[in-house]
């Protein structure tokens, strides 16, 4: 692959040749785009439709500059989860709950664009200073162990079917070749769905029923059902906003370093040209405009990353052709029916190794750009936000009666009231809040964003 020539113009291919790289993005962000509806319980048809729009509206905001594929991002879940929580203690639905969170994430994409702007006006340097790994990192960090406890719930259900996942992950991830290596959860949930089905672990009852064509959107599926139904619960709304806003700080500093992945990949400085503050824009108004209408939050995916340094096929046209697959097929709902089927055992089994990498991704951030942790101040603020947000998380299960080993689980969280409305605080929205503001108000803070791609690929936060 080293001495084949980088093809910067899909066209001298031949249509049919790009027609197959364009279904290959497609497979590359399937599993990962997918699994965060299953996860979650959001509409998996929505995913798919806005996984496809956004990557369309982020080409065009960034002049067709850049090959970047959108999908869902896997750093709201504990967002998600949470808010779930906090609903059923509140008494509502796990889809109305949903629906609140969506329009937490709604603002979260609103703040990439306070972001942008901020970078138009004083450049990325000085804006990402703020935002150093020894922040972002515990914060991933934390993200993954909070959802730990979920993965192994699922894999409770059946173990073996849920080994097969992991192991299938773990081949394909080490040994496999080639597209095989790229998409090691896509094939640990095709393997696992397809022993399960094999030896009746799967209920297919609602496959059958479901049409071929439909509609990829459900009004009250939606955020933006909330203020229709006639029962908005406003302090409910806020502390929705208030847990799940302040991982947009961590999601930013990923994007930062996916654009410049993809940057290193294909040779070219896209920080610099169209430009962060573009990049910034796609990724954000595609994040909102999806959450309001029941998606997940988007994310610059680097499974596509990886494909583009497979084929060396650098031209922004194929993967917007695989943005229009997945718009197509999300108006299939037997295909979102069978996706929904999959048994909660194999859900667990990727998830398991999916979440242990958030974390470990957190950790290879702050290692990768040399946080120096002999600098007792940085200890201290990755210690307080580690600590925060397990604590006050965890803090669910003391005083309730249940324990982690009877595969209960409840959200702690800090609440408190505003007038008649109770605010509630999750423990990632505390520790990211006090990072911040810790890191930013302590002496010694020393911290530098490289705006090279280059030095930045290494920091890279790839999605699996």
């Amino acid at each position: 692959m080293k001495n084949q020539e980088a093809i910067y113009d899909a066209k001298v291919l031949g249509k049919g040749k790009v027609a197959i790289l364009g279904l290959q993005h497609l497979f590359a962000m399937f599993g990962a785009t997918v699994l965060v509806p299953i996860l979650t319980g959001l509409p998996v048809t929505a995913t798919l439709f806005f996984a496809g729009i956004a990557t369309l509206f982020c080409h065009a905001v960034t002049k067709n500059k850049i090959p970047v594929f959108l999908g869902s991002s896997f750093a709201f879940l504990g967002g998600y989860f949470t808010v779930k929580g906090l609903g059923a203690d509140a008494g509502l639905s796990d889809i109305v709950s949903l629906n609140y969170a969506s329009i937490g994430v709604a603002c979260a994409g609103l703040l990439y664009l306070i972001l942008s702007l901020i970078c138009k006006l004083y450049g990325s340097k000085n804006v990402m200073k703020f935002f150093p790994p020894v922040v972002t990192g515990p914060i991933i960090v934390s993200i993954g162990l909070i959802l730990a406890p979920t993965a192994l719930n699922n894999c409770q259900t059946n173990w073996p079917i849920a080994l097969v996942a992991i192991v299938t992950v773990i081949v394909a991830n080490i040994w496999g070749k080639g597209m095989i290596k790229i998409i090691p959860i896509l094939l640990g949930v095709v393997v696992s769905y397809s022993v399960a089905a094999v030896t009746g672990g799967c209920d297919f009852s609602a496959v059958k029923e479901a049409a071929w064509v439909g509609l990829p959107i459900a009004w009250e599926r939606t955020g933006l059902s909330v203020f229709t139904s006639g029962s908005l619960d406003t302090g409910f709304l806020i502390t929705s906003i208030i847990t799940i806003v302040p991982i947009a700080f961590a999601t930013m500093m990923e994007h930062v370093g996916d654009i410049s992945a993809i940057g290193g990949t294909v040779g070219k400085n896209f920080i610099e040209d169209p430009g962060l503050h573009r990049t910034l824009i796609g990724d954000g108004v595609g994040t909102a405009v999806a959450a309001l209408f029941g998606a997940p939050a988007n994310t610059t995916y680097g499974e596509n990353t990886g494909v583009l340094a497979l084929t060396k096929v650098y031209d922004p046209f194929v993967i917007k052709l695989a943005a229009c697959y997945a718009i197509v097929l999300s108006f299939c709902p037997k295909f979102a029916a069978i996706i929904t089927a999959m048994p909660s055992a194999t859900i667990g089994g990727v998830s398991i190794i999916l979440y242990g990498m958030i974390s470990a991704i957190g950790i290879r951030n702050m290692v990768e750009n040399q946080t120096n942790f002999q600098d007792t101040r940085n200890i201290i603020v990755a210690a307080l936000i580690i600590g925060l947000a397990l604590g006050i998380e965890f803090s669910g299960y003391l005083g309730c009666g249940i324990s982690p080993e009877a595969g209960n689980y409840a959200h702690g969280a800090i609440s408190f009231m505003i007038g008649s409305m109770k605010i509630s605080l999750s423990g990632l929205a505390v520790a990211s809040i006090v990072g911040i503001v810790l890191n930013a108000i302590l002496p010694g803070r020393d911290e530098t964003f490289a705006e090279d791609p280059n030095k930045e690929l290494a920091s890279s936060l790839g999605k699996y």
